[in-house]
């Protein structure tokens, strides 16, 4: 089978190995579409993600769908639920499998990912999904569920004003998921035209452009806004959400920063009596959330694709992805 495999910053390479074989539960997945994301591009640019490194090659891809290759359950699709904890521990019996420690995680070090034609995983993380979900849009339902994870965070309600700051595909769905939730107005900003533009169509009421310095223009006359999400990963991103947010508001940061450092002015957080949330992830029922929006056709996925490649032209994607010319860039690797 054909394998993508990253061997250090920068470095990703096409690799043709052995099929997998299944262990004990798992099932074989032919896997039709991946999508690359934000922390995809910090593997590929930086060589790992926070304290995690590159240390031998390894398969990048968590947001995943794709045909059972084996067993009772052959053709059928299913998106893949990248996580699988541990069910043990006492993070997973307080209900947060998303914060698991021993978790094997598709696509972060060591545990492989799905950029190759096949994948082995366990098949009851390998969930149906409708006729009504077409194509290559199962690799946004796992992005999505982050979004959805994002708003529980954020103790959204029907009618909250929120700001989403970084309208990459995790804030471009973030705002698809607000309105559909019952958003009131949304205000979103990033300092690139098609994004702004995308955001737009997504449902934000008002977006505007980040200056050098990744500040929106105007933004002291912006909100107060109940809820306020940092999808960039940028400091600034962060200040923009402590600045617009309410007093005793929410501020959900999401985006995940380079060299593992956030920072931001406490004194304005502490004296608005903020509260701030670190996502992390997804919980198991969100990915079913996902599903279950799309089916309904509350959210419309097909539109953020805007690069479809094949295995072959990993390394093109890639570049492209560090180029951030376009939404979401999506991997076929069994085309």
């Amino acid at each position: 089978m054909d394998v993508l495999r990253l061997h250090g910053a920068g470095d990703i390479r096409l690799h043709t190995e052995p099929d997998p074989v299944p262990g004990p539960g798992e099932e074989l997945v032919l896997m039709t579409a991946v999508g690359l994301c934000g922390s995809d591009l910090h593997w590929f640019e930086e060589g790992g993600i926070g304290e995690d490194r590159v240390h031998d090659p390894f398969v990048l891809g968590h947001e995943m769908g794709g045909v059972v290759a084996s067993g009772e359950r052959a053709g059928e699709r299913v998106v893949v639920e990248p996580a699988n904890p541990c069910g043990d521990c006492g993070v997973c019996r307080a209900g947060h499998r998303n914060l698991c420690q021993q978790v094997e995680f598709c696509g972060h070090y060591p545990t492989p990912g799905g950029l190759s034609t096949l994948l082995a995983w366990p098949q009851h993380l390998l969930i149906s999904v409708p006729d009504t979900i077409e194509g290559d849009n199962v690799a946004l339902l796992e992005p999505l569920g982050i979004a959805l994870h994002a708003l529980d965070l954020g103790h959204f309600t029907v009618g909250m004003t929120a700001g989403v700051y970084g309208c990459g595909p995790i804030g471009l769905l973030l705002i698809r998921a607000l309105r559909a939730a019952g958003a009131g107005a949304i205000q979103a900003s990033d300092p690139l035209p098609h994004r702004l533009e995308a955001a737009r169509s997504s449902g934000a009421d008002d977006v505007r452009p980040t200056d050098a310095d990744g500040h929106p223009t105007g933004v002291d006359d912006w909100g107060p806004v109940d809820v306020a999400f940092e999808a960039a990963g940028e400091d600034a991103a962060i200040e923009t959400a402590l600045r617009t947010v309410r007093t005793g508001g929410r501020v959900v940061i999401v985006g995940i920063p380079p060299n593992d450092r956030s920072s931001f002015g406490a004194a304005l957080a502490r004296e608005k009596g903020l509260t701030l949330v670190i996502s992390r992830r997804m919980k198991p029922q969100h990915m079913h959330q996902a599903i279950d929006l799309v089916d309904r056709g509350e959210v419309e996925l097909s539109d953020l694709i805007t690069s479809c490649f094949p295995i072959s032209r990993g390394p093109e994607a890639f570049t492209k992805l560090v180029a951030r010319s376009g939404l979401k860039i999506v991997i076929k690797p069994s085309a």
